[in-house]
Formats: C-alpha cells, structure tokens, sequence
C-alpha cells in the first residue's frame, strides 16, 4: 500500500494519497518500534 500510495501521489500530487502513505510509513515504524518484525536470528531458530 505504501509503494502504491507514493506512486499515485507522484503521478498525481493527490494530497490524499500523500496522507495515506505517511499513515502508512508511520504505522510501520510503530510496529518496528514495538518489536512487530522479528529479527533473523528468530526466524532461523525456529
């Protein structure tokens, strides 16, 4: 959604879609920040 939002907006200068990418680019430095991504020595533990 993030990459398609940019897009629109660079094609368009649509204020929405550059609205909508920045919710975006912060919702998934909160989950980051929260721990939301594991790192790859989890992934290989598993």
């Amino acid at each position: 959604m993030r990459d398609f939002s940019w897009k629109y907006f660079t094609l368009t200068g649509d204020v929405d879609a550059y609205m909508l990418y920045k919710a975006a680019v912060g919702q998934a430095q909160e989950e980051i920040a929260a721990g939301g991504e594991r790192n790859e020595d989890e992934e290989t533990a598993e």
